[in-house]
């Protein structure tokens, strides 16, 4: 059996998984829900900084909401690097895209709220 690259540079030959791109798309899109969701407890966290109110509610359900993006984010990333060589390079960059685009940036902005 050769393999080689289509048009989209996915090689061919392998299979995949019913599923597998509904799989994708269907985590990618409740991460980066998630993702954005988050962002305004920690609007309102920063807020409460400023006027030195209390803070722990809001980046509480920040953390939460980050932590379960992450998770849908790996949850889509996995199957995605899975059958890696078998998925055209449009799936595989919305793969990956919740993690690398979204998750990385929000990290750091926790991470400097809390320090």
């Amino acid at each position: 059996m050769t393999f080689s690259p289509d048009s989209a540079g996915a090689v061919s030959g392998g299979t995949l998984p019913s599923g597998t791109y509904r799989h994708i798309r269907t985590g990618v899109v409740w991460a980066l829900v998630l993702f954005a969701i988050a962002i305004v407890p920690i609007v309102i966290a920063t807020l409460g900084m400023v006027n030195n109110s209390s803070i722990h509610l809001p980046l509480l359900f920040a953390v939460s909401l980050w932590a379960l993006g992450t998770l849908v984010a790996l949850w889509a990333a996995l199957p995605a690097l899975r059958h890696w060589s078998t998925l055209p390079r449009e799936v595989r960059s919305l793969a990956i895209t919740p993690l690398l685009c979204i998750g990385l940036p929000q990290a750091v902005a926790l991470l400097v709220l809390w320090l």
